[in-house]
């Protein structure tokens, strides 16, 4: 998720920066052009990262919460994110707690299995006592 996170995040200053700011002064300076339309894709990057609703956001609130897993990550996804023209959950998905985002590139699946796990990759005890303990700044 993260990875195809970053590559619409790209996508997105790719068409803005070489299509769209090209298009715009192209069109200043009078030059004859054929205009190039591309999808906008600012819904998916909300459906993933927009505060309070996004998948990421989810996921950092059930990794907050107490007795959170993978599952509860997924239910709350499904009723927070059903209804989004980029999310998709069927019937399958949801037995298999997989759930599917429309990129820009194509639909990809993903399975919620050690989202939860994996989010909660905290430094060792020892390695926060010791930063904590440093005389040098950061």
């Amino acid at each position: 998720l993260c990875i195809n996170y970053c590559n619409e995040a790209l996508q997105q200053q790719f068409n803005l920066f070489v299509l769209k700011k090209e298009q715009e002064e192209y069109e200043r300076e009078g030059i004859q052009w054929s205009f190039i339309s591309f999808p906008e894709n600012q819904d998916v990057l909300d459906l993933i990262d927009k505060k309070g609703s996004g998948i990421l956001n989810i996921l950092d609130d059930q990794c907050r919460a107490p007795g959170t897993t993978d599952k509860t990550f997924a239910n709350d996804i499904y009723q927070k994110c059903t209804g989004h023209t980029r999310f998709e959950a069927n019937f399958r998905q949801v037995g298999a707690r997989q759930f599917g985002v429309h990129h820009y590139a194509g639909t990809v699946e993903y399975d919620t299995e050690g989202f939860v796990e994996k989010n909660r990759d905290e430094l060792p005890k020892e390695a926060t006592e010791l930063l904590l303990s440093s005389t040098n700044e950061f």
